[in-house]
């Protein structure tokens, strides 16, 4: 699931200059995605009757901390997933997807700002072709 969330991210991107329908489309996808994950997770927790961690605790706050790091990879977390409990990890992983989702929501926030603002391709292409035509009315009729 995780993998193919990431892939409708890296596509959503690529398509942004095409399309910002697609874009939202699969920045979309990807966001419900996430949602799905993350009741997955909590699910495990529940099921298992292991704690689920407030957003302020004090290891989420640690967790949260090390996503702050410019260096932060797999390898900030690896010895907090290799060396704790199944618990502690659905609740790191918890804490990593609302992350996720904060920057996601961030992200296209500020792309509809962009789109209200700057307009899509559509709009782009027209106008284009307005101008086009405007300059040279004799290719109107052909």
């Amino acid at each position: 699931m995780l993998f193919f969330w990431k892939q409708n991210i890296v596509e959503g991107v690529l398509a942004w200059e095409v399309s910002n329908e697609t874009f939202l489309k699969l920045l979309g996808v990807a966001r419900a995605s996430q949602e799905e994950l993350l009741e997955d997770y909590r699910d495990y927790l529940r099921i298992r009757r292991l704690e689920l961690w407030d957003k302020d605790s004090k290891p989420a706050l640690k967790v949260r901390q090390l996503g702050k790091s410019p260096e932060e990879s797999f390898e900030t977390y690896r010895e907090y997933l290799e060396q704790r409990s199944d618990g502690t990890c659905a609740n790191i992983m918890i804490c990593l997807i609302h992350q996720c989702n904060y920057l996601l929501d961030q992200f296209l926030r500020t792309a509809g700002k962009q789109f209200v603002q700057n307009g899509g391709i559509r709009e782009k292409m027209k106008q284009a072709r307005l101008d086009y035509l405007r300059r040279n009315p004799r290719k109107l009729g052909k």
